[in-house]
């Protein structure tokens, strides 16, 4: 330790930038600008031991927070430094680029002496540098900065305490107290240092030898600081203020350290746990191997990686899979992002890259064969299914339709999906829309998020195993959106040819071809379907079956299926032709044959229970001679021992059927209907019994189930001359309504609906118009022409034809205009029993749709203006069209 010198009243000044030197503490230093070594070689290497230069801080002019006088210099401003307390790194050269650079110059320095200084030369510049290794002595303070050459001197003054004011400090009680605080923090700190480099208590001596105003600069310049702080304890002249920041300095670090020691002890924790693991990993390993059972992770991971090789991945896809790979198998199985690296590689592996299902050899007539079986009607799709199969027999690798079946429910539209699939020889995979509102259901979730998974699409090839499948999207109409994005939207890239070949699902992150697989949707509208994707699918309408259709698929495949479904065969229920024909026209008004098959559903079950309580069968107990098996028999004419065999009972249809007998079949007629389904909820005479009254017009509207019949009902009462309109209306139906009320009132002479001299309609009156159901709502403008024709039927006291149904879209001069679903309304009056039908003359191109024996039970008449309507509407005609102006 440094013992008191006596200083020079001039010393040549060693700038250091940034970098305070205080007593007691060692610092080296490598010179290499010219100021420096010149510095260094005339006040140190000439003069050896005696040598002494002043360390001086110095702050960049940016940095400067207005400490101390400020002087300029041309000069260099010094060097980099660094402390040899705890390192061993050299300080660097200061690379002052601007001579006439600003610096600011501390007011106070450090007097220090070189313990080391050695003398080298770079090549191949032969500059001349010097290392040196100082040691500082004591504070002093700059009275006046001048230059000598190329570096700086500097006239000085002592800043040190005689002995006589250290004697006179030291019976201070401020001071005694502070330097215990100070003894009794710095041992705890000696303490830590030595439990924790296991050091003799050679520290221990510095608190009993050194004096404490030198102590304080030692402990504090052993550890790390701020400019700022080394400044402040620089500054510290006053004993009593550097003990007392010299405490908060040590005491500051000693918690630091405290902190550090207790996370350093729960990171320690956690790793002697892994340690653990993975020795015990290790044992287990040793002793698997021991006993041949080689099912450890590393086989796992050979086992995925052969798995991935044979999955038929292309190249760039097979490149990320190894990386991956490699990735995966750096880390080990308790890491937190093992398993989902796993799990994403195994889907790689159970993607069907190239897998594809073997279709046999394309044979149209037998693919007609097979939908013919399967779906009775259905012309126009099936046809089209028959066009695909002869182009994938001219081009085997045409691209799959993007089909989309509209209709009702109950018309068969999931079921004709698993039927196309049957008949191309594919997989079928079906995928649920309806109520999805998240993107993420479609493209899958980024691997970022934890719980992460792919999208359906990619799920269910992974479930079907093969590239090609018919690939069902069910209830496409029913997708909504919300902050989570619009899958609807997110489908766009699915059902587009030219993208799906690079389908990009978020989880998987690499392009998937979809580009092989058939697509169909299945929707009860198209309105709900955003127009971009509607334009991406080749839409098929099923507008629903006619009642001799419904009769056929019951007959075929309904009636089997209920039967099957309960047990149940021929001998035990039958049900006639008629009786199926009363219940599709008495039970069930629907487009499709869901109710018809629940109304079957109903009559099998009373069956079932009459079977059930019926039956006749022989206790096993009474004698196995009784049973009339031929099975048994057999095995008795052999000589089996029956004791030590099972007789299976079931074998056959036939033996079941044997165990159970009764008298007769159950033959359905019309008074068990009424028995099990209750009275006839529909009837012919419906419209007959509802138009009887006038004021009331019978219409046809579309509607998501299918077309049905609509009634409109209009009645006049005393007012004031207003329109009601009830029933649930839309803005559109209020409109029409406002407008075929305005065209009767406009001709009311035409029509002489009201005498001459008063030729106001709603004079004293107000109209009434409903339409019911009053739950359903209703809008749309075809029900214009009904309107009217109830209007005039209630002002002219005459009623309406009941077999006569109507549709069209008026204007405001007597117009009918076109309006749609004209196939599905026409079915509709087929239903109800309604025998004529007016129609827009410009929807007759739409009749080709119709099944012609429908067409040839109706009578369309087709009209151009209202007053056509009228015409036909009435029995008889218009009586008044003699005298209007028609």
């Amino acid at each position: 330790m440094a013992e008191s010198v006596e200083l020079p009243s001039r010393l040549a000044i060693l700038p250091f930038r940034n970098k305070v030197l205080l007593p007691g503490a060692f610092i080296r230093i490598r010179c290499t600008s010219q100021s420096s070594v010149k510095l260094v070689e005339q006040e140190l290497w000439q003069r050896e031991e005696k040598g002494l230069i002043g360390i001086l801080p110095v702050r960049d002019a940016a940095e400067m927070a207005s400490v101390g006088s400020v002087l300029t210099q041309g000069s260099d401003p010094g060097e980099r430094s660094s402390k040899i307390q705890g390192g061993t790194s050299d300080a660097h050269k200061l690379e002052g680029k601007n001579q006439q650079e600003v610096f600011h110059w501390h007011k106070r320095g450090v007097a220090a002496r070189a313990l080391h200084l050695s003398r080298g030369v770079e090549k191949p510049s032969g500059r001349v540098t010097y290392t040196v290794v100082l040691e500082g002595l004591c504070r002093f303070s700059v009275e006046e900065l001048n230059t000598r050459g190329i570096y700086c001197t500097a006239k000085i003054s002592p800043l040190e305490m005689t002995k006589a004011e250290m004697e006179q400090v030291e019976q201070d009680p401020d001071f005694i107290t502070l330097s215990r605080q100070f003894k009794s923090t710095a041992m705890e700190l000696i303490s830590v240092f030595e439990q924790k480099h296991k050091t003799s208590g050679r520290i221990r001596v510095l608190l009993e030898t050194v004096p404490l105003h030198k102590l304080a600069d030692i402990f504090v310049a052993s550890f790390e600081m701020s400019f700022e702080e080394q400044l402040c304890m620089l500054d510290s002249v006053d004993l009593k203020v550097r003990l007392s920041k010299a405490t908060e300095l040590v005491d500051r670090h000693l918690q630091s350290i405290r902190v550090a020691e207790k996370i350093t002890q729960k990171v320690e924790g956690q790793l002697s746990k892994s340690q653990k693991e993975f020795l015990l990993r290790q044992q287990m390993r040793a002793i698997k191997e021991e006993l041949g059972d080689n099912d450890d992770d590393e086989d796992d991971l050979a086992a995925l990686e052969r798995k991935m090789q044979g999955a038929g991945m292309p190249s760039n896809i097979w490149k990320h899979a190894q990386r991956e790979l490699r990735r995966l198998k750096k880390m080990q199985p308790q890491q937190p992002g093992y398993n989902s690296s796993r799990v994403y590689l195994e889907l790689l592996a159970d993607l069907p890259w190239q897998k594809a299902s073997e279709e046999q050899e394309l044979d149209l007539k037998a693919a007609k064969d097979r939908l013919d079986s399967d779906h009775y009607g259905l012309v126009k799709v099936k046809q089209r299914i028959v066009e695909y199969l002869a182009v994938r027999k001219l081009k085997p690798d045409a691209r799959g339709p993007v089909l989309c079946f509209v209709g009702p429910p109950g018309v068969g539209k999931t079921s004709l999906a698993s039927s196309i699939a049957a008949a191309l020889g594919r997989k079928f995979v079906r995928i649920s829309l309806g109520g999805v509102k998240d993107e993420a259901d479609i493209r899958g979730h980024r691997r970022t998020y934890i719980g992460s998974m792919p999208g359906r699409l990619i799920d269910g090839l992974k479930r079907v195993g093969v590239c090609n499948p018919v690939m069902l999207l069910d209830e496409i109409d029913k997708t909504g959106s919300d902050i989570r994005g619009d899958p609807a939207s997110a489908l766009l890239e699915v059902l587009d040819p030219e993208q799906n070949k690079t389908f990009n699902d978020h989880y998987l992150n690499v392009p998937f071809d979809l580009s092989k697989v058939v697509f169909v949707a299945t929707a009860n509208r198209a309105q709900p379907i955003p127009p971009p994707l509607l334009d991406r699918m080749e839409v098929i309408e099923l507008p629903g079956y006619t009642p001799d259709e419904k009769l056929r698929i019951a007959m075929q495949h309904l009636i089997p299926r209920v039967l099957d479904q309960h047990g149940l065969t021929p001998e035990f229920l039958q049900i006639p032709e008629d009786m199926v024909k009363l219940i599709i026209q008495g039970y069930t008004r629907e487009a499709g044959v869901r109710n018809l098959e629940r109304n079957f559903a109903a009559l099998a079950r009373a069956a079932a229970v009459r079977v059930a309580e019926q039956e006749q069968t022989v206790p096993l107990n009474k004698g196995i001679d009784k049973l009339t098996s031929p099975l048994l028999e057999n095995r008795l004419a052999e000589g089996a021992e029956m004791e030590m065999e099972v007789i299976p009972m079931g074998v056959n249809n036939h033996e079941i059927s044997n165990t159970f007998r009764i008298a007769s079949p159950l033959v359905v007629d019309e008074a068990l209907l009424e028995k099990i389904l209750g009275p006839p909820r529909f009837d012919d005479r419906e419209a007959a019994e509802r138009v009887a009254t006038p004021g009331v017009s019978v219409g046809l509207v579309w509607t998501t189930f299918g077309g049905e019949v609509q009634f409109v009902e209009a009645t006049a009462m005393v007012g004031k001359g207003e329109l009601h309109l009830t029933g649930q209306l839309g803005d559109v139906i209020k409109e029409s309504a406002q407008i075929a009320l305005t065209w009767v009132r406009a001709r009311t002479a035409d029509f002489k609906l009201a005498a001459a001299e008063d030729l106001n309609l709603l004079e004293g009156r107000d109209i009434h118009i409903h339409f019911p159901a009053g739950a359903v709502p209703k809008d749309g403008p075809s029900a214009g022409v009904t309107l009217v024709t109830a209007l005039v039927s209630l002002f002219s006291q005459k009623s309406a034809r009941a077999d006569t149904a109507m549709t069209g879209e008026m204007t405001l001069r007597g117009l009918v205009l076109p309006v749609g679903g004209v196939k599905d309304k026409i079915l509709a009056a087929h239903r109800y029993g309604i025998k004529r039908v007016i129609l827009p003359q410009r929807n007759l191109k739409d009749l080709v749709e119709v099944p012609a024996a429908v067409l040839s039970s109706l009578e369309i008449i087709p009209v151009k203006r209202v007053e056509d309507v009228l015409e036909q509407a009435f029995e008889g005609g218009c009586p008044w069209r003699r005298q209007s102006k028609l």
